[in-house]
């Protein structure tokens, strides 16, 4: 009779958590953009001028990473899992969060192209739903397969790969804040009315496959883990 391991309950606990945690900052969002009138980011003024708004936003962001890292810590039991189990926190409560925004708006986001403010710091993400929405699901594979094989050697085995992962996660960042960059230039004034026209899909695409490798890198050396315990129970048995 199979059990589910204890690292495939910690994994669930802390799915559990990242879809609650989806929850509140969505809720929390849904209150902040309806005070000033913003539930949809892309319109005049994004980001309207709108006393302590703004700076309850960045608190809430620093506070959300906090918590983010926290529970993959708890989580963990080396350096390894805890960063696999705070990487499958980001990536579920990233997703879900859009999941849930839309149920409680009832309308928004409409569809994955829909422009989104990602993030404030330390200076306005753009870009649209299904982009951060697809690094998420690179996140929760790359964190699945790191805290799921205890006995693989995936993590930092192969620094290549996590440096073409940093690579991607740079260009990622430059292509959500490009526009911010540009208009960062021109006063905070130019950068609070910013809304931007494009996104940048080719550059991102490489990005993406650049942050997807070490996720290939890291499926390919469990599974060689995995058929090499299965040959050694082949072999007692």
């Amino acid at each position: 009779m199979n059990r589910i391991s204890p690292e495939h309950k910690r994994w669930f606990l802390v799915a559990l958590y990242a879809v609650a945690m989806a929850w509140v900052e969505a809720a929390a969002v849904y209150y902040l953009r309806s005070l000033i009138g913003r539930i949809d980011p892309y319109q005049p003024d994004p980001l309207p001028e709108a006393g302590g708004f703004g700076e309850a936003e960045v608190v809430r962001e620093l506070a959300t990473m906090v918590m983010l890292l926290a529970v993959g810590w708890l989580a963990g039991k080396n350096a390894r899992s805890r960063l696999g189990y705070a990487v499958v926190t980001f990536g579920l409560w990233d997703i879900f969060y859009y999941v849930f925004l839309r149920v409680i708006t009832g309308w928004w986001p409409r569809s994955l192209s829909n422009w989104d403010i990602l993030f404030l710091i330390p200076l306005p993400w753009w870009g649209p739903v299904w982009a951060p929405m697809s690094i998420a699901f690179l996140m929760i594979l790359w964190g699945t397969f790191v805290t799921q094989f205890e006995h693989s050697s995936a993590f930092g085995s192969n620094w290549k790969s996590l440096a073409l992962g940093g690579a991607g996660a740079t260009l990622a960042l430059f292509v959500f804040m490009r526009d911010a960059l540009l208009a960062a230039n021109q006063g905070t004034e130019a950068l609070r009315t910013m809304l931007p026209v494009g996104f940048n899909w080719p550059l991102f695409s490489v990005a993406l496959a650049l942050m997807a490798w070490p996720v290939v890198d890291v499926a390919r050396q469990a599974l060689c883990a995995r058929r090499e315990l299965e040959s050694r129970l082949e072999q007692i048995l």
